[in-house]
């Protein structure tokens, strides 16, 4: 919003518009009250060089008249561009450039028709001082309207360098959050598979000590110290990325820790079949690290809820998709019994950033029919008619696109 209170500069506008006119009174010597009213019709131009700030077409037709009146009296003359200048300036600097060349162009026909009708050689008005009266006006609007046009150019870059910087902050807060999820997914994965194993283990090791079988416990406690070393790692790894610059992280298992992972689990007792078909190790490390998460929860999900005795862990790299199945079979059923844990909506949100989807649903041994049965954020659940046989995580990922 602009200010509308008087400045400094206007009151030296206004001081030199009084100038000009006692400048006039002193060079012409008028009788006493012809130049009185002519310094006080010189203040009422300055007071309005003040208003035009506020009200500038208001104050723009009042010095007009005033200027009329100023001849129309006789008084001392000083032109017509002069004592306008002040006026037409703070009138197109206020945005008002047509009403200020109208007034302008009337003033100088009033003037040179006045001055013709009086006698005055036409050579003169015409030729010599009606060119330099309408240059002094054009030029004085012309001024004002640059510079209203580069106050509100610096305006819109000052807008522009507020929003861009508005945008850098909102983008920053995006950057976080989405860190932040990362990092809760990473810890949720980590914890959750390592306590899995843990806790199987530990039941292993109860029972072989009861049984008398120490090399089994032993085996059991070994099987816990790797994955708790295991854990440690990755969540140092994690962590680590909270000490270091944006962008900056430590390296993310793939499809190289694969094996390591299933066995890990095949040392608590659970079969686990390891299939991987097509060329993996070309593919981005983001794909094999979505891969590794996605196999280590579903493996999770298997030892907490399935009661199962044999998974199997199909890897299908073809051209343009990968192909990811974890099949077990226990008793079926979504995990939790409602399939709405955070381990599949964690694990959703990974195949979905990468533009993949996620099926989970019982496998079925009688007639298939596939439908919604619970999506969990993108995630959707197969059904079937037929003799429940186990719980199948099928993901789907596409490989145009992905960087590596």
């Amino acid at each position: 919003m602009p200010d509308t209170s008087p400045t400094r500069a206007d009151a030296l506008l206004a001081a030199a518009t009084l100038g000009l006119v006692a400048v006039a009174v002193a060079a012409d010597r008028p009788a006493p009250g012809g130049a009185a009213l002519a310094v006080v019709a010189g203040a009422v131009l300055g007071g309005l060089v003040v208003c035009a700030r506020r009200w500038p077409l208001p104050a723009l037709l009042a010095t007009a008249f005033v200027i009329l009146g100023y001849y129309a009296l006789d008084l001392p003359p000083v032109g017509v561009a002069a004592p306008a200048a002040a006026v037409l300036y703070r009138v197109s600097e206020r945005g008002r450039v047509v009403p200020a060349a109208v007034v302008a162009g009337s003033l100088l026909a009033v003037s040179v028709v006045a001055r013709l009708a009086e006698g005055d050689d036409i050579a003169v008005v015409v030729g010599t001082e009606l060119g330099s009266e309408a240059a002094l006006l054009l030029a004085v609007i012309a001024l004002g309207d640059a510079v209203r046009n580069r106050r509100s150019l610096r305006a819109a870059l000052v807008r522009q360098a507020v929003a861009a910087d508005e945008e850098r902050h909102r983008e920053a807060a995006r950057q976080v959050e989405a860190e932040r999820l990362r990092i809760a997914r990473e810890v949720h994965d980590t914890l959750g598979h390592t306590m899995s194993v843990i806790t199987l283990q530990s039941a292993v090791a109860r029972e072989a000590l009861a049984d008398s079988d120490p090399a089994q416990a032993e085996g059991a406690l070994a099987a816990i110290r790797s994955v708790s070393g295991s854990a440690m790692a990755e969540l140092r790894a994690t962590l680590g990325t909270l000490r270091r610059e944006p962008g900056q992280r430590e390296p993310v298992p793939g499809f190289d820790q694969l094996p390591a992972l299933v066995d890990g689990v095949r040392r608590g007792g659970l079969a686990v079949d390891l299939r991987v078909e097509g060329p993996v190790d070309t593919l981005p490390a983001v794909v094999g690290s979505t891969v590794y998460r996605v196999v280590q929860e579903a493996l999770t999900n298997v030892l907490r809820h399935a009661g199962a005795t044999r998974v199997t862990v199909t890897v299908r790299a073809t051209p343009g998709r990968l192909a990811l199945e974890v099949v077990d079979d226990g008793r079926g059923g979504p995990p939790a019994g409602d399939g709405t844990g955070q381990g599949l909506r964690g694990m959703a949100e990974r195949v979905a950033l990468l533009g993949g989807t996620v099926e989970t649903g019982t496998v079925q041994t009688g007639t298939a029919a596939t439908g919604d049965t619970g999506a969990i954020d993108g995630t959707r659940a197969t059904g079937a008619t037929g003799t429940s046989g186990g719980f199948r995580v099928s993901v789907h990922l596409p490989l145009a696109g992905v960087a590596a």
